[in-house]
């Protein structure tokens, strides 16, 4: 069956994730998906993701179709390729499908394309956000959250604000201690204080309660961590769906963790100044 032409405009931000210059495929991993895909490989001297878009683009226009571009999806997002990366295939699984939407597909965690609902018209989404927000602001959240109260992150439901929301926790966390994990492992360093000076701290941990309250934090953290940024990584969008309320609790819960770590005593840089 013939696959109707994909938009350029959603084969150009497929390419972008795809030849990302930190995250996404090399040069020489791009030039031998397509060869694998049997896509020409027209323009091999140009910028990452302009050679992959310029090679699906042309693959498009001679087929008359967009059946080689979700074969070449298919082949590049193999589960096999990234059995030793399965936070990139999650994470990078979740913004191929978020563009997907628009032509009404979806990469299934097994690597293989199904159709999905098209996502909605932009309008539809842009009504969402601004509503979104609004009620949010009304609620006085972090502003960080707000960041995540866009059209492109809700033209199915509440489910990539979410994501996004949740994985910014963990990015702020990084950025205030120079660590490198994720997750569990990541709530762990920064914020354990056993015979050591954490690297993040909610108080000065001298009393009992205080050291309840910074445990009770950690517990908080990997709660989230567990119950929406996992899930949301493994779980098809079709089968975690996010309410409208919903989200606005998950969210200002977010807002909560925002405003703690803002606060937080950065311990370990401290002493280490003395």
């Amino acid at each position: 069956m013939a696959i109707s032409l994909f938009n350029n405009a959603v084969i150009e931000q497929l390419s972008k994730i795809l030849a990302d210059t930190q995250n996404g495929f090399t040069g020489s991993e791009i030039g031998s998906l397509l060869h694998e895909s049997n896509i020409p490989d027209v323009e091999p001297t140009i910028t990452k993701w302009r050679r992959l878009n310029t090679a699906l683009v042309h693959k498009q226009a001679k087929d008359k179709c967009a059946n080689n571009i979700l074969s070449f999806l298919q082949n590049a997002l193999n589960p096999a390729r990234h059995i030793n990366r399965p936070q990139w295939f999650n994470d990078t699984r979740y913004e191929i499908n978020r563009i997907l939407s628009f032509e009404g597909y979806e990469i299934g965690d097994n690597g293989k394309v199904v159709q999905s609902k098209k996502a909605t018209t932009i309008n539809e989404a842009t009504a969402r956000a601004q509503q979104l927000r609004t009620d949010l602001i009304a609620r006085k959240v972090h502003h960080d959250v707000l960041l995540f109260c866009k059209e492109e992150l809700l033209v199915d439901n509440y489910f990539h604000a979410v994501f996004e929301a949740t994985k910014s926790i963990a990015e702020k966390i990084r950025n205030k201690t120079d660590l490198n994990s994720d997750g569990s492992e990541l709530v762990d360093e920064a914020f354990a204080f056993k015979n050591q000076i954490p690297h993040l701290a909610l108080n000065s941990l001298v009393s009992e309660s205080e050291q309840s309250e910074q445990k009770g934090f950690m517990n908080l953290l990997k709660g989230v961590f567990g119950t929406f940024r996992n899930t949301t990584a493994h779980a098809p969008k079709i089968t975690w769906k996010i309410a409208e309320e919903d989200a606005l609790d998950i969210l200002s819960m977010i807002s909560l963790i925002h405003r703690r770590l803002d606060k937080a005593i950065e311990a370990k840089k401290m002493y280490q100044i003395k």
